[in-house]
C-alpha cells in the first residue's frame, strides 16, 4: 500500500478523497488542514505521496510544495485544485509538481494520477504544460533554444521525453549516472526549463530529432 498524507483546509472534502482513496491500493496515513500542520504531518508520517489543496490558509498548497522542495524533500506531490491561475501554474511546474488533479471530476482521475506518479511518471495535464512553457518561454522561444543545445544534449533530452530516468539514459547514452545529471543541469539552464516535467513537453512538442 501506498501512504498518502491529505492536506485540504474543508473536512467534507478531505471525507471524500478517503472515500475515493478506499478501494484503491492508497492509503491515508494523516490528513491535515493547513500548510503548517502539512509540515508536521510529512515530518511525522513520511508518506509515499502528499496530496494537497493549493487554496488555503497561507502557506498554501504551492508553498509547502516549494519548502518540501527547498528542504530536498523529492517525495511525489499531487496537487488538487477547483481551478489555477497562470502565475499559481508557473509556480507549480517550476517547483516540480508531479502531478495536479482538478477538484471536479477528481473521483474519475485521482486514483489514475496517484498510479502515475507512484511509478514515476507525471501526471500534469498536457494542456496546462503547456500552458506553462508558452507562459515561461514566450511564443517562437522554444525552438531557438532547442537549437542550441549540442548532439549529446539532445540525445539525453530525447530520453527524458520518453520517460526514461537518469540510469537508463547513462547507459544508452554511454556516460556516467553523474555525467547525466550535469547534463541536465546544462540544459535546463540553456531552456529556461525547470525540471524534467518542462523538458520532456519541450522537446515532444518542438519534434526535437536526434
Amino acid at each position: 500500500m501506498k501512504r498518502i498524507v491529505v492536506v485540504d483546509d474543508h473536512p467534507f472534502l478531505r471525507a471524500g478523497l478517503r472515500s475515493i482513496l478506499a478501494e484503491s491500493e492508497f492509503t491515508v496515513v494523516a490528513e491535515a488542514s493547513d500548510g503548517e500542520q502539512a509540515f508536521l504531518a510529512i515530518a511525522a508520517h513520511d508518506p509515499d505521496i502528499v496530496l494537497l489543496d493549493i487554496s488555503m490558509p497561507p502557506p498554501d498548497g504551492i508553498a509547502v510544495l516549494e519548502g518540501l522542495r527547498a528542504a530536498g524533500d523529492r517525495r511525489p506531490v499531487v496537487l488538487l485544485t477547483a481551478a489555477i491561475g497562470d502565475g499559481q501554474l508557473l509556480r507549480a511546474v517550476h517547483a516540480g509538481a508531479n502531478g495536479i488533479v482538478l477538484k471536479d471530476g477528481a473521483e474519475e482521475t485521482l486514483i489514475d494520477a496517484l498510479r502515475e506518479v507512484a511509478a514515476g511518471r507525471t501526471a500534469v495535464p498536457r494542456d496546462m504544460l503547456e500552458r506553462a512553457l508558452a507562459l515561461s518561454l514566450g511564443e517562437g522561444a522554444a525552438h531557438d533554444a532547442l537549437a542550441r543545445l549540442s548532439a549529446k544534449e539532445r540525445s539525453i533530452a530525447n530520453c527524458v521525453s520518453v520517460g526514461m530516468r537518469n540510469r537508463e539514459i547513462a547507459d544508452a547514452v554511454g556516460i556516467s549516472e553523474g555525467t547525466v545529471k550535469t547534463y541536465l543541469y546544462h540544459i535546463y539552464n540553456k531552456l529556461g526549463v525547470g525540471n524534467r516535467t518542462e523538458l520532456a513537453v519541450l522537446v515532444r512538442d518542438n519534434d526535437l530529432a536526434m
